[in-house]
């Protein structure tokens, strides 16, 4: 008997996904642990994974539409097996060259519908309408093109030409995946929504273009974003505090542990540490010294946690994601840099699992290597702090003697939820991350 394969909740806060993209197609066989279709969730994207051998017999959806948590996303069963009915299934499923009866219905409403809708448009047109000017060819053009009510909807809105656009549906129909690819790629653009070139009689000297505005469509992701930071900043009272560190032991040690290591193999111990993985470590080591911090906002308490669940930022195409590193106060310093390179990779490759971006006490952000020297971060809910790091710059400062000498310095900022941790507290984390930062060799004990 064929199963039908749901939406699963992949993250503590979805409701909706998008499927994004197909990696079987209909007809095709798939086992237990196959990947079928990449998700994109209000976290990252993921892959949706099939848990039967069989056959993949129908898609329900098709690429980029929003699916429900628990809605039928496609069936698996054996071949030649007719695959159940479902309500809410989508037209528009992919791989789909000779889908049956019911794919032929569909095609056919949908062209009934879009006559209808030619007949009443024709029908409201002044006589002077017939000019037989490019812009009605064009539209004459889209309206022989086979595409969903939906695709024309879309393309109409964009200025998307769908005699431009290549169709994935059945029988080559437009879909509206189709068009949003084309909205994505800039490709198939009404003639008339594009800028008439300079001319070169004008004597005019063009130093270069500027990229068209454009609306681009919100990822599942990035509206999660929005939600989520606009909740923390106008839920949560914020303060800022700022602290400036000598950052030459911290230099110094990650010189001498790497070129200790750099002759070694991986099994023998070998290692290379970035100073993000010192600055984990250290900011770990300063919870256990003020584990005030390690806190959340709890209405009626304040959830003072027993371990530090440590998440640091990576920033990805569609956004940011946050991959926590569990129990990181009773790691290593080796232990937290290869797990750190291990979750930012998958991060970047969207091979998150849900616990591992969930569960974090306490939020690391760095963006020194992108040469900003200090910021602020937004609290990253439900934790009551979000520690911000600055490149390492070389400046002028006065040494214990009184000299003016060449310093290398980083600036490190707190964001505190207040109703949590007062100014004074959130002082102390500073002072003890500066002390372990300045006095590297006490995280190695």
């Amino acid at each position: 008997m064929a199963e039908i394969i749901e939406m699963p909740k992949l993250s503590d806060t979805m409701t909706t996904g998008t499927l994004v993209k197909w990696l079987k197609k209909e007809g095709e066989s798939v086992s237990n642990g196959d990947k079928l279709a990449e998700v994109e969730t209000d976290k990252a994207t993921m892959e949706l994974e099939n848990f039967d051998d069989g056959v993949l017999l129908k898609c329900y959806v098709g690429e980029g539409d929003q699916v429900d948590v628990g809605a039928p996303v496609c069936a698996i069963g054996e071949e030649g097996e007719d695959a159940p009915e479902v309500e809410g299934g989508s037209s528009d499923s992919p791989s789909k060259e000779d889908s049956g009866d019911d794919a032929e219905k569909e095609d056919k409403a949908e062209e009934e519908d879009d006559d209808a809708g030619k007949e009443s448009a024709e029908s409201e047109e002044s006589p002077e309408s017939d000019s037989g000017d490019d812009s009605s060819s064009d539209d004459e053009d889209d309206s022989r093109v086979k595409a969903s009510p939906l695709a024309r909807k879309i393309a109409k809105e964009n200025g998307i030409k769908l005699s431009a656009v290549e169709g994935s549906g059945p029988r080559g129909r437009v879909v509206k995946s189709d068009v949003l690819k084309a909205i994505d790629s800039g490709s198939a653009k009404e003639s008339e929504s594009s800028p008439a070139p300079a001319s070169s009689s004008s004597g005019a000297v063009v130093s270069g273009s500027f990229p068209e505005g454009e609306e681009i469509k919100l990822s599942g992701m990035r509206s999660a974003i929005a939600r989520r930071l606009l909740e923390s900043k106008t839920t949560i009272p914020h303060f800022y505090l700022e602290v400036e560190v000598d950052a030459a032991p911290l230099l110094t040690l990650r010189k001498s542990v790497n070129e200790g290591l750099a002759d070694l193999s991986p099994e023998a111990g070998g290692a290379k540490f970035s100073v993000n993985d010192l600055i984990l470590k250290a900011s770990s080591e300063a919870l256990r010294r003020v584990p005030a911090v390690n806190a959340s906002w709890g209405e009626s308490k304040i959830i003072r946690h027993g371990a530090v669940h440590l998440s640091f930022a990576v920033a990805v195409d569609e956004g940011l994601v946050t991959p926590v590193i569990r129990d990181a106060h009773a790691k290593t310093l080796r232990q937290i840099s290869a797990e750190a390179k291990e979750l930012a990779v998958k991060a970047k490759s969207k091979k998150l699992k849900p616990d591992e971006m969930s569960g974090s006490t306490f939020t690391v952000t760095n963006l020194g290597m992108f040469g900003i020297n200090a910021f602020f971060g937004i609290i990253n809910p439900p934790n009551a702090a979000i520690l911000s790091v600055g490149a390492t710059v070389s400046k002028p400062v006065v040494d214990k003697n009184g000299q003016i000498v060449v310093g290398q310095r980083m600036n490190i900022g707190i964001s505190a939820d207040h109703r949590v941790v007062d100014g004074a507290i959130a002082a102390q984390y500073l002072a003890a991350l500066k002390e372990v930062l300045e006095a590297p060799a006490l995280m190695l004990v």
